[in-house]
């Protein structure tokens, strides 16, 4: 077994439901191994440290548990996953300039962000993986953590985005 590191955040059933009544739940559903962040009414984050056979396995372990605690809590955010130029900066060990550069310099084998803009965004996974390409020497145990917290968003993002495809499609189709 090995030990994982990432935060779970969700948003709670009752949006005016104050996060710390539900800490005894969650202790008693096996997520002890969590510290809570209750300050904003409505939302808890979770930062698990959670020992399993895989980053994959610790994260949907932790969202079995959270659910068992908590019905109808709703995923917000599995983390770590997305990352800014200061984030990339530090897993280069380099300044923001220096890391700015390292980017334009890539080229297109630096990965696209996920948000273009102020500020950018990239997946975690995707700048670890180009960073260890380049001969970088990388966290293996954060690129596990974090492919698979990219994996859980993407999961997360299809169950939102699906019904709203079906619903306009059977609109244009008259279903």
């Amino acid at each position: 077994m090995r030990s994982f590191d990432f935060t779970l955040k969700f948003t709670l059933p009752d949006p005016g439901a104050d996060p710390a009544g539900f800490l005894g739940r969650l202790a008693a559903a096996g997520c002890e191994d969590a510290t809570a962040g209750i300050g904003q009414r409505g939302r808890i984050a979770l930062e698990f440290t959670r020992e399993a056979r895989s980053a994959t396995d610790a994260i949907l372990g932790a969202l079995r548990d959270v659910a068992i605690a908590i019905p109808g809590a709703v995923l917000v955010e599995a983390a770590p996953d997305f990352v800014g130029l200061t984030d990339v900066a530090r897993i280069l060990g380099c300044s923001r300039q220096n890391a700015r550069k390292a980017m334009i310099r890539s080229g297109t084998a630096f990965p696209a962000p996920v948000h273009d803009g102020n500020p950018s965004l990239w997946r975690l996974a995707k700048v670890l993986a180009w960073a260890e390409a380049r001969g970088d020497a990388v966290d293996r145990e954060l690129l596990e953590v974090a492919r698979a917290a990219q994996q859980v968003n993407l999961a997360r993002e299809m169950r939102d985005a699906v019904p709203a495809v079906q619903k306009r499609a059977q609109a244009l189709i008259g279903g």
